[in-house]
């Protein structure tokens, strides 16, 4: 008489095994200007980057250029191998290409581009042409407007010394405020500034600009 053949084991499987886990998304730092901060934020937020870490230093580096491209490249030394790539939220804002002769060493980092903030907010068409209709033009954004005491009238010693006015200004003619959000309280202290600076006074609404564009790119960019 044969021996019974035994029942074969039924192994359960389940979708834990049989489906791979999803890759971890990009480690991706935005390294900025802390005049972008709230921007920036606001599209980390809307888009949902929740692998986007933002970093920002002092908006006044912007009154001393030269120091911009030093005090990042200490800072990617302290957090560049944390991330798989490093936004730098910075045009040139007149470094003189020494920023860009820093990213050129770091395979993992880009900057914005343009040559100044008010470029990308304004895209370089418009602001090419704000540029060749009047080269002495003295530009606020939102964040400028709302710190214009703090980061241009007293750091350049206007408040103790007003009759350096001249000598900063002088060769300027007007003030374009190039505004990103319709806040009437920005408009009326863009147009105080102009005053106090002597300068006729224009506004232009050219909201974000390339700035969302470009982050977007970069966050699309890292995950490809």
């Amino acid at each position: 008489m044969s021996e019974p053949i035994a029942a074969p084991v039924r192994t359960r499987i389940t979708l834990e095994e049989t489906v791979p886990p999803a890759p971890a998304p990009p480690r991706l730092l935005v390294l900025a200007c802390g005049a972008l901060a709230s921007e920036i934020l606001h599209f980390i937020k809307i888009n949902g980057w929740e692998h986007m870490t933002l970093a920002c230093l002092p908006a006044r580096l912007h009154n001393t250029p030269e120091r911009i491209a030093p005090e990042l490249e200490t800072r990617l030394l302290n957090l560049a191998d944390r991330y798989d790539r490093v936004l730098i939220g910075y045009a040139d804002c007149g470094t003189g290409g020494r920023l860009d002769s820093l990213i050129e060493r770091w395979e993992n980092v880009e900057r914005l581009p343009g040559a100044h903030c008010y470029e990308f907010y304004a895209t370089t068409p418009l602001f090419t042409e704000l540029h060749e209709a009047e080269y002495g033009t003295f530009y606020l954004t939102d964040f400028l407007a709302r710190h214009f005491d703090r980061l241009v009238w007293e750091s350049l010693g206007l408040d103790r010394h007003p009759q350096l006015r001249d000598l900063y200004f002088g060769n300027y003619r007007r003030l374009v405020y190039l505004s990103q959000f319709d806040d009437p309280g920005l408009l009326e202290r863009a147009g105080k500034a102009a005053d106090r600076l002597g300068l006729e006074f224009h506004h232009r609404r050219v909201g974000l600009g390339d700035l969302g564009g470009s982050l977007e790119r970069f966050a699309g960019s890292a995950a490809g």
